[in-house]
């Protein structure tokens, strides 16, 4: 099933990837370049090579948000999830077949592919609470990702991982601060695994060529929440909205609910000489 425009259309050409999938273990991500080839294969390119195997699920976020700085609080950029399968590899590169996507823009979806025979995964793991904040204090601000608004978040479903762009907060300790609503599929996704990933790239402010290699973060913890009532839930707020002044409408409902990630590896491609992170 196929509705509007060429993907390649919607995207541009050259695409910076977010690709999570499961190993024996754990979740790897990718950093990678995207050839859109059609509306339902893709060719990847990683600088660093990779360790996928035919016929292994990935999910790969793409969107068309390089050099993009400014947002609304309807997101207004095409994005997707692209949930796919491994068809060919070599050492630098991977053929993706799509299973199934949506391509969003704004709160719409304005395109979506589902293979024959696709069925959404059922869930069985029972939901827990998030444990709250183990903050007692704020930290300090990472100033320097004043310019990153959005990152992606990469979380446990079931056969392969999800992906979505959210708005951050940082601080130069890699705490990493988001709110959504309990009726979200991440969020849901979150009470079943309080674990995920988020990749923070330069995208808005460098080239595709430099990005791709060199300017991003991968950062992999533990996800709490930090209720309304807890001390540095004001002081959070005020400097989220002060770097994501699209949000401020957000904290106006009443189920709006504020989640902080606790780094526990962090992979910075300037500091490291290895791609992927891992748990």
């Amino acid at each position: 099933m196929t509705s509007g425009n060429k993907l390649e259309a919607l995207l541009g050409t050259h695409l910076l990837g977010v690709m999570g999938t499961y190993p024996a273990q754990g979740m790897d991500v990718y950093i990678c370049g995207v050839q859109i080839l059609s509306d339902t294969r893709l060719k990847l390119t990683f600088p660093k090579g990779h360790q996928l195997n035919p016929e292994q699920l990935v999910t790969l976020h793409l969107d068309n948000r390089t050099g993009v700085s400014e947002y609304d609080a309807e997101l207004k950029v095409y994005r997707l999830s692209f949930k796919g399968v491994v068809t060919a590899v070599s050492e630098y590169e991977a053929t993706i077949d799509a299973v199934e996507y949506q391509v969003f823009y704004g709160l719409s979806a304005v395109k979506e592919y589902r293979a024959g025979g696709y069925n959404f995964p059922a869930d069985t793991r029972p939901p827990q609470p998030l444990p709250v904040t183990p903050l007692e204090s704020l930290p300090e601000i990472d100033a320097e990702e004043h310019d990153n608004k959005i990152g992606v978040l990469l979380t446990y479903a079931e056969n392969q991982p999800h992906t979505t762009v959210m708005a951050f907060l940082s601080t130069k300790e890699d705490d990493i601060f988001f709110i959504t609503f309990p009726s979200t599929f991440k969020s849901k996704l979150l009470r079943r695994k309080n674990r995920c990933y988020f990749a923070i790239d330069s995208r808005a402010t460098f080239t595709f060529e430099q990005a791709i290699e060199w300017n991003y973060s991968i950062i992999e913890g533990e996800v709490f929440q930090v209720p309304e009532s807890h001390p540095v839930f004001a002081q959070i707020q005020e400097l989220f909205i002060t770097k994501n002044p699209w949000e401020m409408g957000f904290f106006s409902h009443p189920e709006v609910e504020m989640y902080h990630l606790k780094a526990a590896h962090v992979v910075c491609p300037k500091k490291a000489d290895f791609n992927p992170v891992a748990d």
